[in-house]
């Protein structure tokens, strides 16, 4: 089965009960309740609502990355069940932020002879394929990411060297781990993407020159 074939309707019934589960396991006794308490049954408006947000912010992400992995709006309206059209208007206006702060754009941008002073600059056009190689070029000389959108991120530069990570979808314990080990999350200014991004300063000078 390729990456872009719907889910079989094994997979697709089994994902259903796994939603259905969680909601219901929401509270101890959830299940016993809904036949004797009548107040369980608004916990399970509250708590099927939380479920269809959190499904539908799931759903935004993995468009936004199957778009940063290549893939067209036809396939991901197919995948929907809807025109590549409509999939573009429903999902697309959010994903394409553009930079506004008069960055330069271009991959290697982040490795100027001005890479001294500290300002900001595009790496752009990137994917999920070549974005974290580029962050770490861009890294040892001293650049770390301040913002990131569609098939861009925003760097600033600094005397020091930096490394990056992406993580997909981390639990809150592996962003409590991420904290304990120093690490910083960067949080986009307008963008849905299918990963977290974090930086972590190193105590080493940034490289000089170009790449």
């Amino acid at each position: 089965m390729s990456g872009a074939d719907p889910l079989t309707e094994g997979e697709a019934g089994a994902l259903r009960e796994a939603v259905a589960e969680a909601v219901l396991a929401v509270r101890p006794q959830g299940r016993e309740d809904l036949d004797s308490d009548p107040a369980a049954h608004l916990v399970m408006v509250a708590a099927s609502r939380v479920a269809a947000e959190e499904t539908s912010r799931l759903l935004r992400q993995s468009i936004n990355g199957a778009r940063a992995a290549g893939h067209s709006w036809e396939t991901v309206g197919r995948l929907l069940g809807i025109s590549r059209q409509a999939a573009q208007q429903r999902f697309g206006a959010a994903a394409h932020p553009q930079p506004s702060d008069g960055a330069t754009a271009g991959p290697e941008a982040a490795a100027g002879p001005e890479a001294a002073a500290p300002h900001r600059r595009v790496l752009s056009p990137l994917n999920a394929f070549n974005e974290m190689e580029a962050l770490a070029r861009a890294g040892r000389r001293g650049w770390h990411v301040v913002d990131y959108g569609y098939l861009h991120h925003l760097v600033e530069s600094s005397p020091r060297q930096w490394e990056h990570q992406r993580l997909w979808w981390p639990t809150g314990r592996r962003r409590r781990r991420m904290d304990e080990q120093g690490w910083e999350l960067i949080v986009p200014t307008d963008f849905d993407s299918p990963w977290a991004y974090y930086k972590r300063g190193l105590d080493l000078p940034a490289e000089p020159g170009l790449e």
